[in-house]
């Protein structure tokens, strides 16, 4: 039975119970949109956190469809009780028949104010039009009495006028770096030599031109008096009905981490003064909902009142009345009461900020303020005039900082710090200086104490990248504080449409899984309450073990220490998780079984993370991931396991997020790496000072092969690639990245133990794998990185059945006892390349098998493997955690013993697919 299939069963009981029926869009061949059937009851879309916000700047998301519908060229509308929504709209994906599988949608800022809605076929009218011009040099967008202007090339990249007047120019990027870190501690202090760079656009692209959302692209590099690096790529979002842009920004670090150490990176831009000094405000978002706001020459606070209508004018933001009504005791002394230029809010950790301000430089800094966690919203200007600027997850990626320079004269200048300079400056060097662990021997044996897999120079920070988030309104005059504080919000926890995960259900999207059903089953009550409980407990580790800063918010650790009640944040691989078991895809899949606004920000987090800092965008390890480690890039095993683009799918269908689909497009060719990186365990020798074999967990040789072929194995490199070729399919319909995968399964089922091969030599130009697969090379990790999901959504596309066979062969081959696994392969279980670890996580794959063969002893069996010990004895998943506090640790915190992400991951995963695949027979 197709996981389709049995969806289409689950569905009635996984979502009865609720109000009316809403109905699905089908069309003919001409296009023209009609209501069907009813189907799942609730809303299509909803907000994210349940109710509309007060404001927001425009929303985009990605909306999923059942195969066999078609696409509504005339376009869509939201219907909700308070009318209809005009949308933007655009095809994502494609099912293999070519109907729609995905499409984007946008609204204009402000709409969609209900709490629920119906997407329907027709396109309407929108009040609230966005205008696009390419020329020659630049690219301008208009926005209602907005008007934008994008620069092609060059470093100033953006400005804007509001009504007609300038508020915004000379927007850019700029970087320091020096030669040293700040202080090493190793003979005299010297003085680092510093380097400054400025963002260059070399190439501007419009993705989209309207009429309520607008798209440019940019890309380019960092040039300065230290050469060119760091390249960038970066897109502008515009959308009809709002006076600002959302900036989503990426930038790689290809320097040498032992001779460039980053120590500020900023975006900046002016803004044009022209209002008296007690009209121009400067504001700063607080925490919780506050502001904090001042005027550039105060008018409160002075021995002598200049009239209650100039305090409260001031204070609210608004023009002052005109000079000639304010008080003839404070009127002629104006100029003597200090007019305040500068202005700087830090927040160098998550846990506060503060705010100094001073005249002008050459003078004092004086303390304004302090508090917790800054929204990341800034303002400066006046009542004819201003600009709005702010970044997403502000205090989360410390140190960060907002500045305002020279308010008080003509023009003024912010900027936004996504590394504060006064921060100590990054250092991205290697932690350890290898400890004489030149030869692989050595390096085995630190392999076995620390989880470490080191060789000398592969642990290198040098292309991995950070995408980071802005936004930038252009104002006509100062907002009220209300609205203000709104701006704050839409910084701090953006407001959110999204698809209801009914739908991705009943679309049949991301594999296997189900909502939970309420059966009074108490073998499915206790297995939901675990599941419950751990996305609770990582949830608040992130809050509580403070997973934030500019690298490391996203990530989660991999492994526990009970002795210490620290994560082993300093142990080899047992420190940060870099998706190993499929971490992302717990947290996406638990999410769509919920609904849940924090699970699905942490998985945006842990997104943006993993694809960005985990991986290499240049250099020879492009296209691969780190493995676990101290350091997210020291692990010197590098993988396409780690790449993954089965994680980044859930973010980009979802989100309609463009940077997603660069980063699963970036890996279509990135099997090339495997020519030139050795990525199985370099440190596999247990004799001499040579290299295993069959460096990926099989007993294949890689030796003496030709040009244009890897070795490659099924599990964590192909079944990798397979997400990326998919994506691109679906996406583009291309032949080429169809085939691909069907070579691959064809070649695969071809071979005498199949799946069981484990892996084989690869040709990268067709995708076959190549050679008689007459060596079992089972691998416990082949099918715990997204292949099993993967492989689900293909057989429900492909019509492969040869590789259908062989890919249940293996599932419910795996698993099987010593004796049945003796007769079925003739090969004894502890043979070499018979590694059958995670056993109660491959209680899916023999699930998988008995529903496909409707085999009710497989059914059976998965849930006695799923019950079993598993690998982690030691642990009792189903105990709860508790709270350890006083002297044995720095603050009080939430434990729970023996805790593994890879556990935590392939447990939910596994207890979810399992829920799914034969919940109907699940017994007490």
């Amino acid at each position: 039975m197709s996981s389709m299939t049995r969806r289409a069963m689950l569905a009635s009981s996984a979502i009865a119970g609720s109000a009316a029926a809403m109905p699905v869009m089908a069309q003919g061949a001409q296009g023209g949109g009609r209501s069907a059937a009813p189907r799942g009851s609730g809303p299509d879309i909803r907000w994210l956190d349940g109710t509309a916000p007060a404001a927001h700047e425009g929303q985009v998301w990605g909306q999923p469809w059942p195969r066999g519908t078609s696409y509504a060229k005339g376009g869509y509308h939201l219907s909700g009780p308070a009318g209809d929504v005009p949308l933007q709209s655009w095809p994502m994906a494609y099912w293999p028949d070519g109907s729609i599988k995905w499409t984007g949608h946008a609204t204009a800022a402000g709409a969609a104010s209900d709490d629920g809605f119906t997407l329907r076929a027709g396109g309407r009218k929108t009040a609230h039009m966005l205008r696009v011009s390419d020329g020659r040099d630049v690219i301008t967008i208009s926005v209602g009495d907005t008007v934008w202007t994008v620069a092609k090339s060059g470093a100033n990249f953006l400005s804007a006028s509001s009504g007609g007047r300038s508020v915004l120019q000379d927007v850019h990027f700029h970087a320091a770096d020096q030669d040293q870190p700040d202080d090493d501690g190793i003979g005299p202090a010297t003085t680092p030599r510093q380097t400054r760079s400025t963002g260059v656009v070399q190439s501007a692209q419009v993705e989209q031109d309207g009429p309520i959302r607008a798209v440019i692209k940019l890309t380019g590099q960092f040039e300065g008096d230290g050469g060119d690096w760091m390249p960038f790529s970066m897109r502008l979002y515009f959308h009809a009905g709002s006076s600002s842009v959302r900036i989503v920004h990426s930038q790689i670090f290809d320097g040498d981490p032992a001779k460039r150490f980053i120590r500020g990176l900023g975006l900046s831009g002016g803004v044009p003064m022209r209002d008296a000094m007690h009209d121009r405000h400067i504001r700063f978002g607080g925490e919780n909902g506050g502001l904090w706001g001042e005027a550039v020459r105060p008018l409160t606070g002075l021995r002598r009142d200049p009239g209650e209508s100039f305090r409260k004018a001031q204070v609210a933001g608004m023009a002052t009345p005109p000079l000639g009504e304010m008080s003839e005791r404070v009127r002629p002394n104006l100029e003597l009461i200090p007019a305040w230029g500068d202005f700087r809010l830090r927040q160098p950790n998550a846990d506060g900020f503060s705010i100094i301000k001073r005249t002008k430089p050459g003078h004092g800094w004086i303390d304004a303020d302090t508090a917790g966690r800054a929204s990341g919203l800034g303002y400066v200007g006046g009542v004819t005039g201003g600009v709005a600027f702010g970044m997403h997850d502000f205090w989360q990626r410390c140190p960060t900082g907002l500045d305002i320079a020279g308010a008080a004269d003509d023009e003024a200048r912010f900027t936004i710090w996504y590394h504060a300079p006064d921060a100590p400056a990054m250092d991205l060097r290697f932690y350890h200086d290898g400890m004489g662990m030149d030869g692989y021997w050595d390096q085995n044996r630190g392999l076995d104490v620390t989880y470490e897999d080191f060789e000398p120079g592969w642990g290198d920070a040098s292309g991995i990248a950070r995408t980071m988030e802005f936004r930038l309104w252009a104002l006509p005059a100062t907002p009220a504080r209300a609205d203000l504080a709104n701006m704050a919000a839409t910084m701090a926890r953006p407001a959110r449409l999204t698809a209801n995960v009914a739908r991705v259900y009943e679309a049949g999207m991301f594999g296997p899984w189900s909502p939970p059903i309420d059966d009074g089953n108490p073998l499915r009550d206790k297995i939901e309450a675990r599941l419950e409980r751990e996305i609770d407990f990582y949830v608040g580790q992130v809050e509580q073990r403070r997973w934030y800063g500019f690298w490391h918010y996203g990530d989660v650790m991999h492994s526990y220490d009970n002795d210490r009640h620290v994560w082993r944040y300093d142990i080899g691989g047992f420190a940060w998780d870099n998706s190993e078991l499929s971490t992302d895809m717990w947290l996406w899949t638990s999410y769509l079984r919920t609904g849940r606004a924090d699970v699905f920000r942490m998985a945006e987090a842990m997104t943006r993370h993993t694809g960005e800092v985990d991986v290499y965008h240049t250099g020879r390890f492009k296209g691969l991931g780190t493995r676990h480690g101290v350091q997210h890039w020291a692990d010197s095993s590098k993988q396409p396991r780690i790449s993954n683009a089965a994680y980044r799918r859930y973010y980009f269908y979802l989100a309609a997020d463009e940077r997603c689909g660069d980063l699963m497009r970036d890996l279509n060719d990135s099997a090339k790496a495997l020519a030139t990186v050795d990525i199985g365990r370099k440190v596999g020798a247990r004799e001499g000072d040579n290299k295993m074999a069959g460096g990926t967990g099989t007993v294949q040789s890689e030796a003496a092969l030709p040009a244009g072929q890897v070795f490659m194995g099924f599990g964590t490199s192909w079944g990798s690639l397979l997400a990326a070729w998919l994506t691109e399919w679906e996406r583009t319909r291309s032949t080429k990245a169809r085939d691909m995968i069907v070579n691959g399964m064809r070649s695969i089922a071809g071979m005498k133990y199949g799946w069981l091969a484990g892996g084989a030599p690869f040709d990268l130009a067709t995708g076959r794998f190549l050679g008689a697969g007459d060596q079992i090379g089972i691998s416990h990790l082949s099918g715990v990185f997204g292949v099993f999901e993967i492989t689900d959504e293909l057989l429900g596309l492909l019509d492969v059945p040869e590789y259908e066979k062989a890919w249940l062969d293996y599932c419910a081959i795996y698993n099987m006892s010593d004796d049945e696994y003796r007769q079925a392969t003739g090969q004894e279980s502890g043979a070499p390349g018979s590694g059958r670890g995670l056993r109660q996580a491959h209680s899916r794959f023999t699930a998988y098998a008995g529903v496909k063969r409707d085999d009710p002893e497989l059914k059976r069996r998965a849930w006695a493997e799923f019950f079993g010990q598993g690998d982690r004895a030691e642990r009792d998943g189903y105990a709860p955690g508790h709270k350890v506090e006083g002297p044995d640790v720095l603050k009080p915190v939430d434990e729970i013993v023996e805790i593994s992400t890879n556990d935590a991951a392939q447990w939910g995963l596994t207890a979810i697919e399992n829920l799914t695949l034969i919940g109907d027979v699940l017994r007490p």
